[in-house]
Order: C-alpha cells, then structure tokens, then sequence
C-alpha cells in the first residue's frame, strides 16, 4: 500500500494528485503538437473541477497560470493569450492599496465629519465657512446622541472634539441647540377647520334649526 506521505508532495493542492500527475506526464511528450493538444485537455479537465470560477473573466489565464506553477515552468507549450507565465512574474505583488486615514479616537462621528472638517479648512474665512463649521457642530452632536443614547453630551465635548479634529483650526461660532431646531420654513403649519361648507348654528338653515329646537323645549315645558 502507498501512503500519500510517501508521495511527491501536491504543488497545488485543490486539483489533486491525479491533475498534477498528468501535467508531469505532459513534459515527457516529445511531440510539440501532442504536448499541446494533451495539455489543453488538462485546462479542460481543471476548469471543470472548479464550477464557482466560470463566471470569472480570466478563469482560464488563472489556469494556465497554476498549470505552469505546477509544472516548475518547465514544460514547452503556448496559452492562448500568447503570454508564457514565468516564476518571475508570479513574484509580482500588487501595489498596496492605500486606506483612508481616519481618526481613531473619533470613530462615533463617523467619516463624513473628517470630510467636512477638511472642506471647511480648505475655505478662507468668513460667514460661509462659520455656517459650514455651524453644520458640522450639529450633525456631529446627533451622531453622538446616535451612537450613544445614554449618556448626555454637552456644547463644551462637540466644540472640544472639533477643535482637536481640525488641529485648533476650526471653533464653533453659534450655539449648538439652537442649530438642532427646525426652521421656520420646515415647521408644519398649524391645523385650520375646514371652512368649505355651512356649519352649524351659521345661515337660515342654523336659525331655522335653532327655531325649531326652541319650540320643542318649550312645549316640554
């Protein structure tokens, strides 16, 4: 019995021994056309054994790729891109991806707030930028009462954390609680009856109405 510990070790192992026994096989055809018909065959067989993959663009580049590495790259066929993979282009990493610096201690706020704090440092002085610094006050104080529902947050913390997240750049000109009112221009208007028809008590149909009452009331009596 052979023990899979006593076999050549899996280069890659999700396609499993028999795959990477084939492609060593196809480095032994001497033949250029049968080593490349024979190897296309070999994709064939790999792209079946990954469903998940064939929705993926450059599945089959992917492929070729792997059947190289499996390989040692040292097997004499052409993809059909035209691009023989080397071990040196498999070396290649990608450039690293730059995150957005974010202020660690100010995550309750939220990344709009550093956006807004910056658009307003990059605005000379003066009353648009006073209400921009106005705005950003607000919406920072009902993110806070957001995130935490608990705890009562005064003007003094919201112009505090905007000073230290602007570098002492920016401070609050207006009062915060006022800002968190709606405008008059917001507010609902107030109820009015409707006034489309005759009510009531109102017209000749109201008095002949109150006439008749009268009368009954009297004959009561």
């Amino acid at each position: 019995m052979e023990y899979n510990s006593q076999m050549e070790e899996l280069i890659i192992p999700e396609y499993g021994r028999n795959v990477q026994r084939l492609i060593f096989h196809a480095k032994t055809i001497e033949d250029d056309r049968l080593r490349q018909q024979f190897v296309e065959q070999i994709i064939q067989l790999m792209f079946q054994m990954q469903p998940q993959s064939r929705n993926m663009e450059d599945v089959r580049d992917k492929l070729w790729k792997h059947l190289f590495r499996i390989a040692s790259y040292d097997i004499n066929v052409m993809p059909p891109n035209g691009i023989v993979p080397t071990a040196e282009s498999a070396r290649i990493k990608p450039d690293a991806v730059e995150y957005p610096e974010k202020e660690q201690n100010y995550r309750h706020y939220g990344s709009s707030v550093q956006k807004l704090i910056r658009k307003a440092l990059e605005m000379d002085p003066g009353p648009k930028r006073d209400a921009l610094v106005s705005v950003i006050a607000s919406y920072m104080k009902l993110a806070y009462r957001t995130w935490n529902k608990e705890h009562f947050v005064s003007d003094d913390v919201i112009k505090a954390d905007l000073e230290t997240m602007s570098h002492g750049k920016l401070v609050l000109p207006a009062v915060i609680d006022n800002l968190m009112q709606p405008t008059p221009a917001l507010r609902r208007p107030k109820y009015k009856p409707y006034q489309g028809g005759k009510s009531h008590g109102s017209g000749n149909g109201g008095g002949k109405n109150n006439k008749n009452r009268q009368q009954m009331r009297n004959k009561r009596k």
